[in-house]
């Protein structure tokens, strides 16, 4: 099968810093708010300017966007400050619409790369259209081979700047992101397509304010291209996604204190290698976490029919299952042992707080 993403060219993206950074709010809400946060963020040096105008929102009933309308203040803002204009398209009238508008950058968001068939449609609409710059969202699944087919069908139209957007993929239960980063994946796309260039999406990867430099700095350090962050002008107002949104000149801080690696061979690699040891770290307290919810469900179930916390058969069970498992996969039997003891105790240290609990609604605590 012939690999489309062979084709791709550089992206016409003016730099301002050593850092390309494609920045605006979630939701164009006003043309006031729309230029007015462009002029902020033209005066740090941004060069491109992002907007959703379509909003494909979880639920009905809340701000699903402006649409169309919103074009024409995109228009201005390219007039006004010669930034370059970004906004979603999840559809063919979206396309023809933005096309139609001028628009420079467009995007297809996580939803939509997760539906083949919505992606081929937006492919078609941008049939001889090579001027366009397309940026793909990763899927909500981790699905390396979805996102890269996504972006091929972009590339097999005829459009030749395609770059990726690892904006984290979503999991069920409570983490500690809103989008867990699955860094690994964007590593072996980068792996596959060392000419591709991958920007990071800290806003609706971290889903808090706080997360935004953190998340900047790491992908950074793994060598991807640049960052796309949701600013607004004035974010604890914003119709959509103000947890996450910062103003511009916050985002003008981050990026001040951003540290650009160099570009050594030696030290890329070892960047890389421990990203990987981040994500698997972030995956252990994931998953650690939910054992634990599971282990509070278990204690209360217990406690309503009144067994007792240790179940010497069922833990002896688990610990000889686990030291097999560990034999194949080249673990240390010691080394197992020790963990699953950890976690014995911690789950009936947890089990034994449920037993105590006079309040049964607070096992699900943790």
């Amino acid at each position: 099968m012939k690999d489309y993403l062979d084709n791709i060219s550089r992206l016409p993206f003016k730099r301002a810093s050593n850092t390309l950074i494609i920045a605006g709010p979630c939701s164009a809400e006003s043309q006031e708010q729309i230029l007015s946060t462009a002029r902020e963020l033209k005066s740090i040096g941004v060069t491109v300017f992002r907007a959703g105008l379509w909003k494909p929102r979880t639920l009905p009933g809340t701000f699903e966007g402006v649409g169309t309308k919103g074009l024409e203040w995109l228009k201005l803002v390219k007039q006004e400050t010669g930034m370059q204009v970004a906004t979603e398209v999840a559809t063919r009238e979206h396309v023809a619409a933005a096309l139609y508008a001028g628009i420079d950058v467009m995007w297809i968001g996580a939803r939509t790369c997760t539906n083949p068939f919505a992606v081929q449609e937006i492919a078609n609409a941008l049939k001889g259209h090579d001027e366009i710059t397309v940026l793909v969202k990763n899927p909500v699944n981790p699905d390396l081979d979805l996102w890269i087919g996504g972006m091929q069908r972009i590339v097999n139209a005829g459009v030749v700047m395609v770059g990726a957007i690892l904006r984290g993929f979503s999991s069920y239960g409570n983490n500690y992101y809103r989008n867990v980063p699955e860094w690994q994946i964007a590593i072996e796309l980068h792996r596959r397509y060392p000419h591709l260039p991958i920007f990071c999406d800290p806003s609706h990867m971290g889903g808090k304010r706080e997360l935004i430099a953190p998340l900047s700095q790491q992908a950074l350090d793994m060598g991807l291209d640049g960052l796309f962050i949701e600013s607004h002008c004035n974010p604890d107002e914003a119709l959509s996604d103000k947890d996450q949104q910062i103003s511009p000149f916050e985002l003008r801080d981050i990026v001040k204190s951003l540290i650009i690696r160099g570009k050594r061979q030696s030290t890329e690699i070892l960047d890389m290698l421990r990203c990987q040891i981040d994500a698997c770290d972030e995956d252990l307290l994931n998953t650690l976490s939910k054992r634990i919810n599971v282990c509070r469900m278990i204690g209360a179930y217990k406690k309503e029919h009144g067994m007792q916390v240790v179940q010497t058969n069922r833990y002896d069970s688990i610990l000889q299952k686990s030291l097999s498992q560990a034999e194949s996969l080249g673990l240390s039997s010691e080394f197992i042992k020790n963990v699953f003891s950890a976690i014995h105790q911690e789950s009936v240290r947890q089990q034994i707080e449920i037993m105590n609990a006079t309040d049964m609604g607070s096992f699900t605590k943790g």
